[in-house]
């Protein structure tokens, strides 16, 4: 199989894997997650002028068979409204590290105030011709958003 529609395939399957993934703070139907493996959100996020929003936090996983990466997304009044906030690469070595992504809302403007974060510690593992993810670890934190 090329690698293109495998990796489409790949990115399907880890996509529907994500929506069934269930209730903030809860770990997906069917994922077992360490107890040792930890997500967290600073109760603050920035808002730049220029309309691009910055969360941050720490985490700590241990070893995995595949690339691991921290997520997160910010909703705001509507809470079936997210928005994808930036990514990265997470080294699972046991130690707690900080995790920072920055992104830009694509539809709706945020505004300074009251909102919620989710922030996903998330593995792609190889099954086959496949990468499957692998929820290492899955917060949810409500957050103030400043102008700064």
């Amino acid at each position: 199989m090329p690698l293109r529609p495998a990796l489409v395939t790949a990115l399907g399957a880890a996509a529907l894997l994500c929506a069934a993934a269930g209730p903030a703070g809860a770990a997906p139907a069917g994922t077992v997650t360490d107890p040792s493996e930890t997500v967290t959100v600073d109760t603050v996020g920035r808002l730049a002028s220029d309309g691009s929003v910055t969360l941050s936090g720490t985490y700590r996983c241990a070893g995995g068979t595949g690339p691991v990466f921290i997520s997160s997304s910010v909703s705001q009044g509507d809470s079936r409204v997210r928005h994808g906030i930036g990514g990265g690469l997470a080294r699972c070595d046991g130690a707690e590290h900080r995790w920072e992504n920055s992104g830009q809302v694509s539809s709706e403007v945020l505004n300074a105030g009251a909102a919620h974060v989710e922030a996903t510690l998330t593995e792609l593992r190889p099954t086959g011709f496949l990468l499957l993810p692998a929820f290492h670890a899955v917060t949810g934190q409500d957050v103030t958003l400043v102008q700064g």
